[in-house]
């Protein structure tokens, strides 16, 4: 028999653990690169790799190999963390989320509202690199991250409390145990998995939410200063943000690796993982870009009822 302790080691560095959300980073960009070219009719990532799925990792080094440049006049002990901090807090959730079972490799009663509540860190470290870098493009691009957070933040999180009602759990893995005796929530809650959905579009700063990385406006918003290492930090935490916005959508909705024919659950999981990320990717190849004020008043005045009308019929 192996000991408790190897096994428990292995998980966190391996399976599910740092090495295979690597991979899967990896893969989920890959596959959302790869779908919005067939929706744009082109090719996307083909030749590194089979069907060009290294493409990623091959960024990835290629970044790490480039100058790493900080501007004269930005805060540099800011500037130089905050990449390793949005990192960090993209990654951490993942290991709160049930993949391979009913139960995530670390869980809690209210990790739910720890996994909300990263998510908003994430924002304010964003915010804080663009602050720092003291570049005008950067520093708009900042407010516009604030200020699309506080359009979807609401309505987010109440959506994501429906399947917590409904579960009578603030866990991740008791809201996915809970759909096992039940049904998924996706069809007792659609309005909550709509609004959800959009919110973390709004969250991930993708199409048609992308006003705070706008280039035809701002050149890359917040993100204009960051070069080499720092950049490459940053793009691999959008993969793990990605991953992370599907892997919600699984959990509290689709019954995460919940199934009946395949042989283990982590299957069923990545499958609807899969499906999440290219209803994700096509409305991202879909829609034109809003306005901060539309994305401001879409998230108020629509998002936020549907949102509350979902929490009611729930409590009823």
């Amino acid at each position: 028999m192996v000991p408790q302790e190897i096994v428990t080691l292995l998980q966190v560095f391996l399976f599910p653990g740092f090495l295979f959300l690597f991979c899967l980073a990896f893969f989920s960009d890959w596959m959302d690169r790869k779908l919005v070219a067939k929706f744009q009719n082109r090719y996307g990532p083909l030749y590194t790799g089979p069907k060009g799925i290294l493409q990623p990792v091959a960024d990835f080094f290629k970044l790490l190999a480039k100058e790493d440049i900080i501007p004269i006049a930005a805060d540099k002990t800011v500037f130089s963390v905050v990449p390793m901090l949005v990192l960090a807090l993209s990654m951490t959730p993942l290991f709160l989320i049930p993949m391979i079972d009913y139960s995530a490799l670390i869980w809690f009663e209210g990790d739910l509202i720890v996994i909300m509540f990263i998510t908003t860190l994430v924002i304010v470290a964003m915010f804080m690199g663009a602050w720092a870098s003291t570049n005008r493009f950067s520093t708009i691009g900042g407010m516009r991250v604030g200020l699309q957070m506080l359009g979807y933040e609401i309505p987010m999180t109440i959506a994501m409390i429906g399947p917590a009602i409904s579960s009578k759990s603030l866990s991740v893995s008791g809201i996915v145990q809970s759909q096992a005796v039940g049904i998924w929530y996706v069809i007792t809650q659609p309005l909550g998995f709509a609004v959800a959905l959009i919110c973390l579009l709004a969250h991930l700063q993708r199409v048609p939410f992308d006003v705070p990385e706008a280039e035809s406006e701002i050149v890359a918003g917040w993100l204009v200063e960051f070069s080499g290492k720092k950049l490459a930090l940053l793009k691999l935490s959008k993969n793990f943000e990605l991953v992370l916005a599907g892997s919600l959508l699984v959990s509290l909705f689709l019954g995460g690796p919940l199934g009946f024919w395949l042989p283990h659950p982590s299957v069923y999981f990545f499958l609807k993982l899969i499906v999440c990320i290219f209803i994700l990717s096509n409305l991202r190849a879909l829609f034109a870009r809003f306005r901060i004020d539309q994305v401001l008043e879409g998230a108020w005045k629509y998002l936020t009822p549907l949102a509350l009308l979902q929490i009611i019929l729930v409590v009823i």
